[in-house]
């Protein structure tokens, strides 16, 4: 598992890598109050790890936490069951 993981990585580096080469055009992004001069493939790359840094929050807030929670509150109210060892039998099946 420790392989693919890292192949994954490679893959996603070097597809990094080539987006940057790729648009190395200079562009200055104006937020209002200041500007940042950065090169478009690093815009891009910044664009869309921020992007899914968000969803994957939105979804950890919306969907996960509450489940656990739910899971917790599940957990509490099931009765608990003590596990008893079964009787021994001097049967020899004879």
């Amino acid at each position: 598992m420790n392989i693919v993981r890292l192949l994954v990585l490679l893959a996603v580096l070097v597809v990094g890598l080539i987006v940057g080469a790729l648009n190395s055009q200079p562009i200055a992004i104006s937020l209002g109050f200041t500007q940042i001069a950065t090169t478009t493939g690093l815009a891009i790359i910044i664009s869309l790890l921020s992007g899914a840094l968000i969803g994957g929050a939105l979804v950890l807030a919306s969907m996960v936490i509450p489940l656990y929670s739910k899971l917790r509150k599940a957990q509490k109210a099931a009765p608990v069951m003590v596990a008893t060892p079964p009787p021994s039998s001097t049967f020899d099946g004879r």
